[in-house]
């Protein structure tokens, strides 16, 4: 019997899960729709490329926002239950507030875990093709930048043709064992230019030890020192290692040396890893939160607060997660405390409205 209620309270919370998820995914793909109409209304091209592009970009947003969906569907959930008086025909069988919470409470740490593994690579890499598809039509982008396991590779256009810039790595404001080859408008490369280290910070570039291979006149020449004018300063290249978001967790962990050998910082892989891992935990505590606020009343009238409250409620706990990262990344705390907090917050509070549910 126990078995068969515990399916009915995860079954029916998982139909309010997923009819949220599909609210929040349609109106993000709606909204976003406008943004992608927006940048190509000028390109010329088919409504199914803003169409695609939405559908690959919002799966990371709804990613971002679903502890926060979690909330809202707790919240909901509860309510339902109340309203339909199912809460009191559950408690027939001993079932008390704190152990449908913590039923309620555990599968949803359980679906953060699978989102984690199933969902994330997914959501991963439908955003970096986005990116990628986005940059080929934007009207005023003249550079690619990829990072692969052979390092880092920039390619760069101007009037006289391109470049193609190769470094092993990136550590601070300096690009590691570089090599850049200069082609002219017709494909044909004009020099080569190796170089130990480049200070990127400023442009032009200062290298050192530095050789050049003119082709095109045959020559080789030495320098100590050597200015390259390019279009890419730091701050632009060390864009592209802040989104974190094209790499899956599963690949933050296995990949970590790797990529921090090529550039990403420690600093940013490690509060990427832990702002997933802390997903499970944070939905956890979010159905307890929900439940602090809605398992206790009977009075249905309520429920309009309780839907204002709920919203209210993620509102401060998305602009509080945003303030406590922004406090690690300016070393105000540890980084990883930073991360946290939330958590640590959130579970505080809940293990005094604990009490209260089983209370009522």
């Amino acid at each position: 019997m126990f078995k068969i209620i515990n399916k009915f309270i995860i079954f029916n919370y998982f139909k309010v899960v997923i009819n949220t998820i599909l609210i929040f995914f349609a109106l993000a793909v709606i909204l976003n729709l406008f943004e992608e109409i927006e940048f190509f209304k000028n390109l010329n091209q088919s409504f199914s490329i803003p169409i695609l592009l939405s559908l690959s970009f919002v799966p990371t947003l709804i990613l971002d926002l679903f502890p926060f969906i979690i909330f809202l569907s707790s919240m909901f959930y509860f309510l339902k239950l109340k309203s339909s008086k199912d809460l009191l025909s559950i408690k027939v069988f001993g079932y008390s507030n704190l152990k449908i919470t913590f039923i309620v409470a555990f599968f949803a740490f359980m679906l953060g875990c699978f989102v984690l593994i199933a969902f994330n690579p997914v959501a991963s890499t439908l955003v970096k093709f986005y990116e990628s598809e986005k940059a080929k039509y934007s009207r005023d982008v003249d550079h690619l930048i990829s990072v692969n396991k052979n390092g880092v590779w920039i390619k760069e256009i101007n009037d006289q043709g391109y470049h193609i810039i190769k470094a092993k790595k990136i550590e601070g404001n300096f690009l590691k064992h570089i090599s850049i080859f200069i082609f002219d408008t017709n494909n044909n490369m004009l020099k080569r230019i190796e170089s130990k280290s480049a200070i990127i910070s400023e442009n032009p570039w200062q290298m050192n030890d530095v050789i050049v291979y003119d082709l095109k006149n045959n020559k080789k020449q030495k320098f100590k020192n050597y200015a390259f004018k390019s279009n890419k300063v730091l701050d632009k290249i060390n864009s592209l290692y802040k989104n974190l978001n094209t790499i899956s967790f599963l690949s933050l962990v296995k990949s970590y040396q790797r990529l921090n050998t090529i550039g990403y910082s420690k600093k940013l892989l490690d509060e990427q890893i832990h702002r997933y891992a802390s997903l499970p935990f944070l939905l956890f505590l979010m159905v307890v939160l929900a439940s602090i606020f809605t398992v206790g009343s009977v009075n249905v009238r309520q429920n309009y607060y309780y839907i204002i409250l709920s919203i209210f409620i993620s509102v401060v706990v998305f602009y509080f997660k945003d303030l406590s990262i922004a406090l690690g990344q300016t070393e105000k705390i540890g980084l990883k405390l930073s991360v946290w907090m939330p958590v640590i917050a959130i579970s505080l509070f809940c293990s005094i409205g604990v009490i209260q549910i089983n209370e009522k």
